[in-house]
């Protein structure tokens, strides 16, 4: 797919300012009370190929997130103005990326995750290659991945699971096929295919 960042941002502002959500809820996800979160979701010009760059989350016993493959994010901070800050900051207390080196192009469709969090997406252009300083205690390492790739739909699958926080809905789960060793799948996986479909769709 041909990826220019002026047509993304446009079509992002255009989805922000119609009146109908692009990327509904998952189905039986609709908590009385959602907590703020946001990702900065960096995209990088790699020679001549785009592509995302995720984070691989480090191990912790207690986190049932820990050692997935996520976009740099988290949740907001009362002292955050706003969730684009939100993105931002948690972009250079992760991964060491400068705000001001982000073109920000603009926010995706937020999702709901089973854990009761609203996150928002933000897209951005990162310029490559960046000196990139990792959080051990948060990040285990980077992966690129190309967009190309991702928008391929034979390299992924949606699978059905049974919540047991929301009664057992049966929510769908975007899977990706392994790319490098490992396997990008759940709420970032949905923001993907989200984002992709929402900027093709303008096109």
């Amino acid at each position: 797919m041909i990826i220019d960042p002026e047509a993304i941002r446009e079509r992002l502002e255009q989805t922000r300012t119609e009146s109908s959500r692009t990327c509904p809820p998952l189905p039986g996800i609709r908590s009385s009370q959602t907590l703020p979160a946001a990702v900065l979701m960096p995209m990088v010009l790699d020679g001549d190929t785009w592509k995302f760059l995720f984070i691989k989350r480090t191990h912790h016993r207690k986190d049932r997130h820990s050692g997935q493959i996520a976009f740099p994010g988290g949740r907001s901070d009362p002292k955050d103005p706003s969730l684009a800050y939100t993105a931002l900051r948690e972009a250079k207390e992760e991964i060491g990326v400068n705000p001001e080196d982000i073109h920000l192009l603009g926010q995706s469709c937020s999702i709901t995750t089973v854990t009761d969090y609203e996150i928002s997406p933000y897209a951005g252009i990162l310029p490559w290659p960046y000196g990139l300083e990792l959080s051990k205690e948060e990040v285990e390492k980077t992966l690129l991945i190309p967009i190309d790739w991702l928008a391929d739909p034979k390299n992924y699958q949606t699978k059905t699971w049974a919540s047991r926080s929301h009664g057992g809905a049966k929510i769908p789960v975007v899977y990706f096929n392994q790319f490098a060793g490992e396997t990008l799948w759940g709420a970032t996986a949905q923001i993907v295919v989200d984002f992709l479909a929402l900027i093709q769709s303008g096109s």
